[in-house]
């Protein structure tokens, strides 16, 4: 019995062809276990993105996409496809990008359904799309902000910074749109016209930053450094560096519960429990609520404001710019990458 017992463990269930857009997908192994904890199959991953492909698509169409692969399902170790997978179908489409490092790739580049449920058959959780379009791939169009709750904080605290942040955004002549992050985070989205360059983006969302830490000091923080931030909740301003993205709306996220990154209003934050949205409720949630990110690119705004923030502070404050994170080439006025208890004082006092 208990050999039977191994071997039905790991048998593998046929494949099943399905259509999506007019396009037969073959999902391999489908009845395959993906998430233990709600018994969710590799085939209700696919049928989750089929579901939501016509927004996932308002996210991702035309954008440079890394995918999120978890080919053993949640238990298993995950990679990010950066590269277009080889074996794709003729349907899938890319564009040419280049890393910090100065190499080019051929990126996915999503344009129609059935690329959703080719990659979610390749053990595809998260969609991660640059905040380009092509054919501009340097020239972003959505400036995005990462909300992240530090030990000692959770989704709530970020939400109150999230509402502080909403009032920033306006202050500078920018509307964001918020999204769980599918953990314990928000990601707000701000759609602005593609005439800056990604420097100048991350440079902007270090000003936003900046100035929600002057109102909410203590329940705030854009430092880098781990040991400075406290319980407070970081703005990930390097999530706007180049080649640095964010899961998109829709994205299954690598938890236990199988939760998605789901659209929300800024009516919706505050009493969301990001915990109820997952692979098998985002879909119904969908078709009774409709898409609250409909829309987002409709009236894209200008940096203009956000941009005097950043010559303020370096006038006014002494502040400029902010450690890259590591994998990433000596930026031009880029603070030393060294973190504080790590500096060490020369005979002057001076840190180095």
């Amino acid at each position: 019995m208990a050999a039977t017992v191994a071997f039905a463990a790991v048998a593998r269930s046929a494949a099943v062809e399905l259509e999506v857009g007019g396009r037969e997908v073959r999902v391999s192994n489908p009845d395959k276990i993906y998430f233990p904890e709600p018994g969710i199959t590799k085939r209700q991953v696919v049928e989750h993105y089929v579901a939501v492909a016509e927004p996932l698509l308002g996210v991702l169409r035309d954008r440079p996409t890394h995918l999120k692969r978890f080919v053993d399902g949640v238990t298993g170790e995950f990679f990010y496809q950066k590269r277009l997978a080889k074996g794709a179908p003729d349907y899938v489409e890319t564009v040419q990008v280049r890393f910090p490092s100065g190499r080019a790739a051929d990126v996915l580049c999503p344009t129609e359904p059935a690329v959703l449920a080719w990659a979610a058959n390749l053990g595809t959780f998260d969609f991660h799309p640059w905040p380009v379009r092509r054919p501009e791939v340097d020239a972003p169009d959505e400036l995005r902000i990462d909300l992240d709750p530090q030990p000692g904080t959770d989704f709530a605290d970020a939400a109150v910074v999230a509402a502080t942040l909403r009032e920033v955004l306006g202050d500078a002549g920018l509307v964001g749109w918020p999204k769980t992050s599918g953990g314990r985070g928000i990601h707000v989205m701000v759609p602005i016209r593609a005439e800056w360059d990604f420097v100048a983006v991350r440079r902007c969302v270090i000003a936003i930053g900046r100035e929600v830490c002057r109102r909410l000091p203590d329940a705030a923080t854009v430092d880098w450094w781990k040991e400075e931030r406290g319980e407070r909740v970081f703005l990930d301003f390097n999530q706007a560096a180049r080649d640095r993205t964010i899961a998109s709306a829709w994205s299954v996220r690598g938890t236990p519960r199988a939760t998605v990154s789901f659209p929300l209003t800024w009516a919706d934050l505050p009493d969301a429990e990001p915990d109820d949205f997952t692979v098998l409720t985002a879909a119904g949630l969908y078709a009774e609520r409709g898409d609250a990110h409909a829309g987002l690119h409709d009236d894209p705004a200008g940096l203009e404001t956000a941009l005097e923030w950043v010559e303020r502070d370096q006038r006014d404050h002494g502040l400029g710019d902010m450690p890259y994170p590591p994998e990433y080439p000596k930026m031009p006025g880029e603070p030393k990458r060294v973190q504080p208890s790590k500096a060490r004082a020369d005979t002057t006092g001076k840190q180095v």
